[in-house]
């Protein structure tokens, strides 16, 4: 297995369970220090550790009228401003091969999305920033695909990869998400992340935006988890409902703490008795 070493935070899928987790969309620095702060607390009281997640730019909004975020400079700072007074490592997702040098000069983790995991050009420039790299599998890609898309960020020099399950598609407005993409991408030898905040998301379902079947996360969480993968990825708002975007598949904040010490119980076993395929 490869260890990735991202700040502070080494992740692997032999080691304990790293949490990124964070909003969806960056909303003010006050905010981000707010969630920030729990969970900070609640990864320290179970043993997890902690990365920072937000988004400065949403460009894949269902619809034009979509909140897209505070953009690139404003974003930025609040992550510098984060990963200052936490002393975590910060993660935020990319959409152009020009953005990949300036966020990873602040950025331990430059995200690509979903929707984008197969551009080369965006993959080269992801993999020569430095930054670790974590890549959100298509819902599109089977699983054994990935490996293609690992060969491109390798070809840089960079092997600092981590590779995320969101689901895949399952008819009109509808999302899957297949526990055996976890092993299947593990033989790659890289940290395996599973987002269960957008596994459960309901592509369009809303007509000008997402929903989601929130309920659903913490379950896809635990049987991920169960399975020893290196990281789990969960969006979080202390008031889903309203937030700017994803609201209907982000866990409350508030129920956090018990979320996690489910999670870090089941990585221990997990992690006792691997899975070998």
């Amino acid at each position: 297995m490869h260890d990735v070493k991202i700040g502070s935070v080494t992740t692997s899928n032999d080691r304990p369970l790293t949490v990124i987790a964070g909003p969806c969309q960056l909303e003010s620095l006050d905010h981000a220090r707010m969630i920030a702060t729990e969970m900070a607390r609640v990864c320290d009281s179970y043993g997890a550790q902690f990365v920072f997640k937000g988004s400065y730019d949403k460009a894949n909004r269902t619809s034009l009228s979509g909140k897209r975020g505070l953009g690139m400079d404003e974003g930025l700072a609040i992550h510098a401003a984060i990963k200052a007074e936490f002393g975590c490592p910060v993660l935020t997702d990319i959409h152009t091969p020009e953005q990949c040098a300036p966020v990873a000069e602040v950025c331990d983790v430059i995200q690509i999305p979903a929707f984008l995991c197969r551009q080369t050009d965006l993959l080269l420039a992801a993999g020569e920033s430095g930054a670790a790299v974590n890549i959100k599998k298509g819902q599109f890609l089977a699983p054994w695909d990935m490996a293609n898309v690992v060969a491109k960020v390798e070809s840089t020099g960079n092997k600092r990869i981590m590779l995320t399950e969101r689901g895949v598609s399952f008819g009109y407005n509808a999302l899957v998400a297949d526990m055996r993409s976890l092993p299947e991408m593990m033989k790659t030898g890289y940290p395996v992340v599973m987002d269960a905040t957008h596994a459960v998301a309901q592509p369009g379902g809303l007509g000008g935006s997402s929903g989601g079947q929130r309920e659903f996360a913490p379950v896809l969480a635990r049987a991920a988890v169960a399975q020893g993968i290196g990281a789990v990825f969960l969006e979080t708002h202390e008031d889903p409902d309203n937030a700017p975007s994803d609201g209907p598949n982000m866990i409350v904040l508030s129920h956090m703490d018990a979320t996690l010490k489910t999670l870090m119980a089941l990585d221990a076993v997990a992690k006792a008795d691997p899975i070998r395929l």
